[in-house]
């Protein structure tokens, strides 16, 4: 007897799975670094990479290397590993991806992270720390235009700016040569209270974009809302006004008073 159309489409289908299954077909995973991914030479960072309840395990991987560069068994609550460099230098920088196991397949890789180190002492190669500043100031108010300008005199292809307990990666942009400085303008449009923290820019070359100049000085951006603290200010005004017209009746009045008790 031939197979009826509802057969064969409930067969394709349980073929349809099963080649995905085999082809190691799962969400991708995700992929973060704890306390940032702009890590001082030197400095522990931890790498996490999250997949489902059910991984068994999970592999980080680097760009550039053909084997995997560690592999961890998932911790508690069992959908997460984390890896662990205890001392980052210029080697561990650089695009990392991380999968996890499940079932006979690897799922696809994380999107990549990107673990940048920065330079600690002015003698490293690159000597020059920017400077940032802020315009209109570092007090605005939610919905303003704000421009962080990162500067620096020595010859710089890119400058990155990082927000200080930001979990996403540093914005980056190519300099531009303005008589004689390299700069980069980050724009900031329209800004809320998220946007609010302590910033630092670095800079770098094209032939080690990983490798981050010391940070600048830090530019502490405060967001606040004028409407609450005027309408206060103006309701203090309006008491003041009235507790003064309240005591000038009254003195209207006490005069009037002392001139009638005069006349008679």
């Amino acid at each position: 007897m031939a197979p009826t159309l509802p057969a064969l489409l409930c067969l394709g289908l349980s073929v349809g799975l099963r080649t995905q299954v085999q082809a190691g077909i799962h969400p991708k995973p995700n992929i973060w670094a704890e306390p940032g991914s702009v890590v001082p030479w030197g400095s522990p960072v931890t790498i996490w990479c999250q997949g489902p309840p059910n991984a068994k395990s999970f592999s980080l991987n680097k760009e550039g290397t053909s084997a995997p560069w560690n592999t961890q068994p998932p911790v508690e609550p069992w959908d997460k590993a984390n890896f662990s460099i205890l001392n980052v230098t210029e080697q561990e920088a650089g695009r990392y991806h991380c999968s996890h196991f499940i079932g006979v397949n690897w799922s696809e890789p994380s999107e990549p992270l990107e673990l940048l180190v920065a330079e600690q002492k002015p003698a490293g190669r690159l000597r020059d720390r920017p400077c940032l500043s802020v315009w209109p100031g570092p007090s605005v108010a939610p919905g303003e235009t704000v421009t962080l300008l990162c500067q620096s005199g020595n010859r710089t292809d890119t400058f990155l700016l990082s927000k200080e307990g930001a979990a996403h990666r540093p914005l980056r942009l190519r300099s531009r040569d303005q008589d004689g400085w390299y700069q980069a303008e980050f724009s900031l449009s329209p800004v809320t209270a998220a946007h609010g923290g302590t910033y630092r820019c670095y800079r770098s070359l094209s032939t080690d974009p990983y490798l981050l100049s010391q940070p600048s000085e830090p530019l502490a951006l405060a967001v606040s809302d004028y409407t609450v603290p005027n309408l206060i200010r103006m309701g203090l005004a309006a008491s003041v006004l009235l507790l003064l017209g309240i005591l000038l009746c009254q003195a209207w009045h006490d005069r009037g008073g002392a001139r009638d008790v005069a006349r008679s």
